[in-house]
């Protein structure tokens, strides 16, 4: 008699909940990312070099020659600058976003990841996570390079703290941007390009480096509407560093600029975020 014995196969685990099995599913995926980051620190390096040569280039080519407010002071441009340069940062990382998410779908491993019993939104928001990381280490390293070209502060910690937090929110709901275009695009070189052509207009026709009280009429009412304006408007406040004699414009979001940065970031967050997990979802390599 021949005893046909079948292999017994382990128990596949039971999964847990939607939100714990997300959360861990996202901060597995920015681990990862991570680590990719530190084995390529060119990525990270050649990010920091652009914000710190628009801080020099601004500083010392513009300072004193442009002016905000009633002041044509270089130190007066210097403080008033850095505010911009701050958001102009943070929102230039879209384009990497994007660029890194376009590179996983040519390699084939988004696919991968869909295979796997994982959150549908987790590859994206690991993604955008790990992205955040490296904005805050860029946005340290700029902080210290303006504070050695003479930039300062004129309000507490904890104001200034909070400034750099709405540029952070405004980053991160702008990486989604950036993961939206990454999927839908079919090169990383497409991605870049698709990620910045839209970022100069956003950031330049804005408050950040020149007093939008100066602009013509129909690009001023752009400017103080722009998302990108009122955090930076959010953070001169916050950091003190309005020029003597500036005024502010009357658009709500210039008067009220701490509250329309907050709610612009949540709105482009929730927005985009939906947007690019459903893409996922039906996205192919």
């Amino acid at each position: 008699m021949t005893a046909t014995t079948e292999a017994v196969r382990p128990a596949a685990p039971k999964p847990r909940g939607g939100v714990v099995q997300s959360v861990n599913d996202s901060l597995v995926v920015a681990k990862r990312n991570l680590i990719r980051m530190t084995r390529i620190p060119e990525m990270i390096i050649f990010g920091m070099i652009q914000p710190i040569m628009f801080v020099v280039l601004f500083t010392y080519v513009f300072g004193g020659s442009i002016q905000v407010g009633g002041s044509i002071s270089a130190q007066d441009y210097r403080e008033f600058l850095m505010a911009g340069i701050f958001a102009q940062t943070v929102t230039f990382a879209t384009a990497g976003a994007g660029a890194g998410i376009a590179d996983d779908m040519h390699k084939g491993l988004i696919d991968r990841f869909r295979s796997l019993p994982m959150a549908r939104g987790a590859v994206l928001t690991g993604r955008t996570l790990a992205d955040l990381v490296q904005t805050a280490l860029t946005l340290v390293v700029l902080a210290v390079v303006a504070l050695l070209v003479g930039w300062r502060v004129h309000e507490d910690i904890g104001s200034v703290l909070l400034g750099f937090l709405l540029l952070l929110l405004l980053g991160y709901a702008f990486s989604w941007i950036g993961a939206l275009i990454g999927l839908t695009v079919r090169t990383p070189e497409a991605a870049t390009s698709g990620g910045l052509i839209w970022l100069f207009p956003l950031t330049f026709i804005s408050n950040a480096f020149v007093d939008a009280n100066q602009m013509p009429t129909f690009l001023r009412h752009i400017a103080e509407w722009n998302p990108f304006s009122a955090t930076v408007q959010a953070c001169r406040e916050l950091f003190g560093n309005l020029p003597p004699g500036f005024k502010a414009p009357e658009a709500w979001p210039m008067q009220h600029p701490v509250l329309a940065s907050v709610m612009w970031s949540v709105v482009i967050l929730i927005v985009f975020r939906t947007l690019a997990v459903r893409k996922y979802r039906s996205a192919a390599a």
